[in-house]
């Protein structure tokens, strides 16, 4: 999937307004996430085009500080961006945690199963447990559930049975995009089909309200991307999180 500039603008507004950050704010054409949260994209900047303004990194560094936030920026490797990622070099930052950003259609999410999860507009204690359970540190789960229950029109995903939640996702709808996000199966349950049936779930929710555009992030050693695969998602752009002191010790994903 191509994106002409008016779409990677669309895009960034649409994943940062996924994941509901406390506030946010531009500046000479970033969009500045305010948050103190789990989720790197709701307190990382990032730029709207991929031929932003280094001149400002100082500017947005400013921004972060004044509001007690370590400051943060979430970078495409794109060629037209290497002046951004030598400025923030120059400035002390380094990048980790290398993510694929993936684009797809919501048809190749339905065509994954016939049997699509349950969708609810508000979680529930069971998807709760799901998504905070074995494996999963707990309060950074409840920190991006905070966040992600804010996001405008979300849906939540889940497969049930055993008596218990299953599987669990989110999706978010927003610019002309369906945003796929928390994607978490309790470990004794993979490789059994049940992300398939979320994913379907929210491909059938994107197509009813007419979106054709989907999109996700997945960390770059995540086993997930073969299932994102089959979905027909493809790679558009490689990532980092740009942060100071942390080129050894992984920043916070998604």
């Amino acid at each position: 999937m191509r994106l002409s500039d008016t779409d990677i603008e669309s895009l960034e507004r649409a994943i940062v307004a996924s994941v509901a950050p406390e506030r946010a704010v531009e500046i000479a054409g970033w969009l500045v996430p305010l948050d103190p949260g789990a989720i790197g994209r709701a307190r990382s900047a990032v730029p709207l085009a991929h031929d932003a303004d280094p001149g400002v990194v100082g500017d947005i560094e400013q921004i972060y500080l004044a509001a007690r936030l370590p400051p943060a920026f979430r970078i495409a490797e794109t060629e037209t961006l290497g002046p951004v990622r030598e400025a923030l070099a120059a400035r002390g930052y380094a990048p980790a945690t290398p993510t694929i950003m993936k684009l797809g259609a919501p048809a190749g999410c339905v065509a994954l199963s016939d049997d699509p999860a349950e969708l609810r507009e508000t979680p529930g204690a069971a998807w709760i447990a799901c998504f905070a359970g074995e494996g999963f540190d707990p309060q950074e789960a409840e920190s991006r559930i905070r966040n992600l229950m804010r996001s405008p029109g979300a849906l939540f995903a889940a497969v049930h049975g055993c008596g218990r939640t299953l599987a669990v996702g989110v999706v978010s709808f927003g610019r002309g995009w369906a945003g796929v996000h928390g994607m978490r199966t309790a470990p004794d349950q993979r490789r059994k089909g049940h992300a398939s049936r979320i994913l379907a779930a929210i491909g059938r929710a994107a197509g009813e309200r007419g979106i054709d555009r989907a999109y996700l992030q997945v960390v770059e050693d995540n086993p997930a991307r073969s299932l994102y695969r089959a979905a027909g998602f493809t790679p558009a752009w490689r990532y980092h999180y740009w942060r100071k002191g942390e080129a050894t010790s992984p920043a916070p994903s998604g």
